[in-house]
Formats: structure tokens, C-alpha cells, sequence
């Protein structure tokens, strides 16, 4: 029986100009980058779908050049979640999701729905957002994320909410935004946005080492006691659950260290 989820770490996207000399190795070509981030990172969040459409080919191809194993998170696109009544994003999301996503097949990780800092929390209109949210997308099962950036989202509400639709709220490591680490769907997915370029791996020693120990506990199933919750009443139920972890924002120059230095903990 399986006691614990899959942990993976990553960093956003593979193409980023500092990366050409502080990550890979000199004279690779441009063309060769994804096929190269793929192998030294089990899982890369893609934040190029927030701000255009691809088609489907673009999928394909992604997938092709991925290993076995590797996942993609796809960041759901802005005009889905940049609105202000949520309830009438449907049209939009099923653009975004039937542009080709499930062409990447077992290698099509969680959706990220990420809303803005101004976006605060109704539970009618929000509620409305994830009745939305699709199990399936051409026969391939979707796993969604929601990224909240309001204090008037951390509230017990919130997290009924998202655990009601089985849907993970996004823990975000930032220095402004709120922390929520109550678990609500059936993986975890983790974003730490407060390297610095200055530390070879992204995050000193010491964090990497305790941000590792705290998605060992998640994997199992459980909560990590050393984190801010929004209901720390209630609990999920304890079973193995896949673990997602991202170096973004801060530290960028090394965030593919980072996550490379975080999996050996793993």
C-alpha cells in the first residue's frame, strides 16, 4: 500500500536569459533548453498560458520532448480568472481547456487559477467559479488550483469551499500575499517566492531543509503544524497525496537550483 504521494519540484517556465549561463550549459542551443530543464526537474510550471492562447500542437509538441514522469502545471489564462463576476468565466475557461491542453496527456500536471491581489472573497461568486471547474478534458483528468492574493480569504468559508469541490488552494510563500495551508484537495501544491538571487540554491540550506520536511508530511497526508491555516479546526482526510513545489518570483536566477537542491532532500 502506498503511504506517501509523489513529491516534485520545479521552477516557472525554461527560458529565462540568466538561466543561459547560470543554469545551462554553454552553447546549448535555444531549441534544446526544454529538453534539457525536462530532465534535471521532474515538473515546470508553464506561466506563458496566463498571458496567451496555443494550440494544440504546442502541447504535443511539449510532451514530446518531456520524459516519462515529467509534468507540467499550466497557469489557466488571465480572462478566466481577471473578471468581476467569476460565475461568467465558463465560456472562457472551456476556451483555454479545449485549446489542446490534453494533449499532454499523463504529462498534464495541475491547472493554476491565479487571481488578483484586488479580487476579494464572496463566497456566492467564488462558489459559482469552481462549480465551473471541469474533471475531465477530452478524456484526461484535471487536477485544479486555486492561487488567492486577499486577506478576505483567510477565513474557514474558503476553505469549505474549495475542500467541497476537491479543489487545492495554492500555499503561497510571499512577502505580501496571505499564507493558506490548509489542505482542501487531493494534492498539494506549493509556491516559494521568497529566494534570492544572491544563494546558489535559491533558498539557504536551512529553508530547503524544512520546506522539504513539510512536503514529506504532506505527501503522507497530513498538515505541517509550523504553517498558517484559514481554519485550523478542521483537517482533511489523511491519505498519500501528490506534492507540487515551485521556486518563482525572488531568487529566479537559481530557482532551477533550487528545486534541484530540494529534490535531493526528497
Amino acid at each position: 500500500m502506498t503511504t506517501s504521494g509523489t513529491i516534485r519540484a520545479g521552477m516557472g517556465g525554461w527560458t529565462f536569459e540568466p538561466w543561459d549561463t547560470s543554469f545551462y550549459p554553454a552553447k546549448l542551443a535555444k531549441t534544446k533548453q526544454l529538453n534539457y530543464a525536462s530532465r534535471a526537474v521532474p515538473t515546470i510550471e508553464v506561466n506563458g498560458t496566463y498571458y496567451s492562447s496555443f494550440k494544440e500542437p504546442t502541447f504535443v509538441k511539449w510532451a514530446s520532448e518531456a520524459p516519462d514522469g515529467f509534468v507540467y502545471a499550466l497557469k489557466g489564462n488571465r480572462f478566466v480568472t481577471n473578471r468581476r463576476v467569476l460565475g461568467e468565466a465558463g465560456e472562457s475557461m472551456m476556451r483555454f481547456l479545449e485549446s489542446g491542453v490534453a494533449a499532454l496527456g499523463e504529462k498534464l500536471g495541475p491547472i493554476l487559477w491565479q487571481f488578483a491581489p484586488t479580487k476579494k472573497f464572496d463566497p456566492d461568486d467564488f462558489g459559482a467559479f469552481l462549480k465551473l471547474l471541469p474533471e475531465k478534458q477530452d478524456g484526461v483528468k484535471l487536477r485544479h488550483a486555486v492561487e488567492v492574493r486577499n486577506y478576505s480569504f483567510v477565513v474557514p468559508e474558503f476553505v469549505a469551499l474549495a475542500r467541497k469541490h476537491d479543489v487545492a488552494i495554492v500555499y503561497a510563500d510571499h512577502e505580501k500575499y496571505p499564507a493558506i495551508a490548509d489542505v482542501t484537495g487531493d494534492f498539494v501544491y506549493a509556491r516559494l517566492q521568497t529566494g534570492a538571487d544572491e544563494i546558489p540554491t535559491c533558498y539557504p540550506p536551512k529553508a530547503l531543509d524544512e520546506w522539504a520536511a513539510r512536503a514529506k508530511i504532506w505527501a503522507e497526508g497530513k498538515a505541517p503544524d509550523d504553517l498558517p491555516r484559514a481554519d485550523p479546526t478542521s483537517d482533511a482526510p489523511v491519505k498519500p497525496r501528490d506534492v507540487f513545489v515551485y521556486f518563482i518570483t525572488s531568487g529566479k536566477v537559481h530557482a532551477p537550483h533550487g528545486a534541484m537542491a530540494f529534490m535531493e532532500r526528497v
